[in-house]
């Protein structure tokens, strides 16, 4: 018996342990994969990030984390560039997962990995829940951190969705602190450094064929959305054999409660928002909410109550991120016009798509 159970050690899920066990409960956490493993994009950390990880006790310049100060959006031929509001931070997410489980462990969670969650059930006041193994747990809270990836049962109630791809690259020129959104065909992609040099080249697509499998149908998709991309991308050398994939990701999803909630079940990260990944905030939203619903159990708040006061708190990023995404779909190039006249205009759309009072700044 634990007083709560985290399903998933990504950002969200190690957080929400990481907070419970410095709290005084006793807390497992069980995460699928054995060892480190890259994830496909949430490598851009904004001001609020850095904020929540300084307070969970992690420096991202301390874990080789390369700065990212500017931003460009291209469309066709016309382009612009802005300074952003903030420093940001790019770093791979193999990187930070390990080092917050790191953390979860050393504050007194217990940490299974290699193994699933196969099912959980509610049995009395507590739930029943059997992992892959055959092994069983109870819990007298149950903390869905699963990510993209649903749990038998409680799945998210979600229609389709985009498919996510990462293709890490070496350039012919650095891409230095700079981070480059590329509008193209059914979708966008984002082009940022990487720590330790290369960049990555994630995109969110409606549909996607070969781009799926082969990267250089996927560069040559990206490059033909504008003069920029097809500059940058120029000579492009994969670092992997295929991109990087993950499929019906519901870009804009708030989970919200039908009814009542299901009694102790507290869902955060993308099973609870998933926010569209031009804003660079999901990793913030997910360590936020992971801290707050280690808060909430630990005072006794039932999850209804918690998942509408996290809602509240989520609706600016989720607003402004949404707004921007629909503009980068239906007039990319209206949008660069917009923000190469007034680039003010531009940080302001950037500050506001991050948590708010999170960063240390006030936006302008």
């Amino acid at each position: 018996m634990t007083d709560a159970l985290v399903v998933g050690g990504g950002p969200a899920g190690a957080a929400a342990a990481i907070t419970l066990a410095r709290g005084g409960a006793c807390v497992t956490l069980v995460e699928r994969e054995a060892g480190a493993r890259e994830k496909v994009c949430g490598e851009f950390l904004g001001p609020d990030a850095a904020r929540l990880l300084e307070g969970l006790g992690l420096s991202l310049p301390g874990l080789g984390a390369a700065p990212i100060e500017g931003a460009i959006l291209a469309s066709g031929p016309r382009e612009a560039c802005w300074s952003l509001p903030f420093r940001a931070w790019s770093l791979p997410r193999a990187v930070l997962d390990e080092a917050l489980l790191g953390l979860a462990q050393g504050a007194g969670a217990r940490v299974l990995r290699g193994r699933a969650v196969a099912g959980a059930a509610r049995e009395g006041a507590a739930w029943s829940v059997r992992l892959s193994d055959g092994a069983a747990l109870q819990a007298g809270a149950l903390v869905l951190a699963t990510g993209k990836h649903e749990l038998r049962g409680h799945a998210r109630p979600v229609p389709g969705g985009a498919i996510g791809l990462k293709l890490p690259l070496r350039l012919e020129e650095p891409l230095k602190d700079t981070v480059v959104l590329l509008p193209s065909a059914g979708g966008y992609a984002g082009l940022q450094p990487r720590a330790g040099g290369g960049a990555n080249l994630c995109a969110a697509l409606r549909a996607a064929g070969a781009e799926a499998r082969d990267p250089a149908a996927l560069l040559a998709r990206v490059a033909a959305g504008s003069a920029r991309a097809a500059a940058l991308l120029r000579g492009a050398e994969p670092l992997l054999p295929r991109p990087m994939a993950v499929a019906r990701v519901p870009y804009g999803f708030r989970h919200r409660d039908a009814g009542a909630a299901e009694p102790g079940l507290y869902r955060i990260g993308d099973q609870f928002a998933v926010v569209p990944s031009l804003a660079g905030d999901g990793v913030a939203m997910a360590l936020e909410g992971g801290a707050a619903a280690a808060r909430a159990i630990l005072a006794g708040q039932q999850a209804g109550a918690f998942h509408a006061a996290l809602n509240r708190r989520f609706d600016r990023p989720m607003r402004w991120s949404g707004l921007v995404a629909r503009g980068m779909e239906a007039a990319p190039g209206a949008l660069a016009l917009a923000a190469g006249a007034m680039p003010g205009l531009a940080r302001l759309a950037a500050a506001r798509m991050r948590l708010p009072g999170a960063g240390g700044f006030t936006p302008a």
